[in-house]
């Protein structure tokens, strides 16, 4: 085993080129669910991101009839994110679905090629095979950032860092 400075260490990771996919659904619930707040984007991608180089940063959302979110996902974007949405789901009987898990984890296999460290903002469980499969075929790191207490445990045991938002409610909720 070799050894290295806790200098030598930071150095690596400030090199680490970083993509950082974001949940907007499963964090903005999670949040007024859990505390009665919003969550403050930009804070949390800079504490995913920290000291590296942010190679893409992409926010999926669900956009509804009504169009209410536009100009959240427009200051989302002036904060650094490229936003993705797609439109509410509304079956017969009223029955409503938006989520993005596919095409998060298609993204998160595509950049993984390219990048040393994939940050999910997302506490669903529904990512664990993706963590795995990123750490086993790319060698890139797959951390993550959410609310603990909705956070599956297996997410956190199976990602290489977790960043509980929690902890810090007045850096990261508004």
């Amino acid at each position: 085993m070799q050894f290295v400075s806790f200098v030598s260490l930071m150095s690596i990771y400030k090199e680490q080129r970083v993509g950082v996919l974001v949940d907007i659904q499963n964090l903005y619930y999670s949040a007024k669910v859990i505390h009665q707040k919003k969550v403050n984007f930009g804070a949390v991608l800079k504490a995913a991101v920290g000291d590296r180089k942010l190679i893409r940063a992409i926010a999926y959302g669900i956009k509804t009839m009504e169009g209410l979110e536009e100009k959240f996902f427009e200051a989302l974007g002036k904060q650094g994110f490229e936003v993705k949405t797609k439109d509410l789901q509304i079956f017969p009987g009223g029955a409503k679905k938006g989520d993005w898990d596919v095409g998060i984890a298609v993204d998160a296999i595509k950049m993984s090629k390219s990048l040393d460290a994939i940050v999910l903002i997302s506490g669903d469980g529904d990512y664990i095979p993706l963590v795995k499969y990123i750490q086993s075929t790319t060698g890139c790191r797959v951390e993550g950032a959410a609310f603990k207490e909705s956070t599956s445990g297996k997410l956190v045991e199976e990602l290489d860092d977790f960043i509980n938002i929690s902890e810090n409610k007045k850096k990261f909720l508004i």
